[in-house]
């Protein structure tokens, strides 16, 4: 039926069952996952100087956002400063477009494309609503576009895309270290060393 196979699809990446064609499931063959880099993007990616801009930017991105989003809560819950909050967001873009800018440059020396390479796919494609709701609210703020509640509204809604993309980057990042630590493993039992 449709639903129960839409439903076994959904169940399957998360079932931890050891004991699947026991529990009346049948065993499957699950292909392995292609390793976020090759060894040569691994290598460029380790050898630029983008890498650590990128590391350094991304914490300081999230500080920015954390004080920012307490800000423009403040402005919303008591009316009051508005001023700042709105520096603040302002901030937080240009912040932003840095580390897009930067993280595009990163991605033309890992991947060889500026944007939209094969690993970082859909991050990208996130990455543009996150930009054009923080642009959008810049066009609102220098443009004198609705009243600021419904500017904060929109920082907010920025904000919520930008946690988003952020946890992206993370369970990416989370990725990366796995294959990592799967290639140092392959490379330790290729030599004799086992744990």
């Amino acid at each position: 039926m449709f639903t129960s196979g839409v439903l076994s699809r959904l169940i399957a990446p998360i079932d931890a069952c050891p004991w699947g064609t026991v529990a009346g499931r049948h065993a499957r063959h699950v292909a392995p996952r292609r390793p976020l880099y090759t060894p040569e993007e691994r290598v460029r990616r380790d050898a630029t100087r983008w890498t650590l801009v990128q590391g350094v930017l991304a914490p300081l991105q999230f500080a920015v956002f954390l004080v920012s989003l307490g800000l423009v809560l403040n402005c919303l819950a008591t009316g009051d400063g508005y001023a700042v909050a709105t520096a603040s967001v302002v901030l937080k873009t240009v912040v932003l477009y840095v580390i897009m800018v930067t993280g595009a440059i990163w991605e033309k020396v890992v991947f060889g494309r500026y944007l939209f390479a094969r690993a970082f796919f859909w991050e990208d494609v996130f990455s543009m609503l996150v930009l054009a709701l923080h642009t959008a609210y810049l066009g609102a703020v220098f443009g004198g576009v609705g009243d600021a509640e419904g500017q904060m509204l929109l920082a907010l809604a920025a904000y919520a895309a930008y946690v988003v993309n952020a946890t992206q980057f993370v369970l990416k990042l989370r990725a990366a270290r796995l294959d990592e630590r799967g290639v140092r493993e392959e490379r330790a039992a290729a030599l004799g060393f086992s744990k």
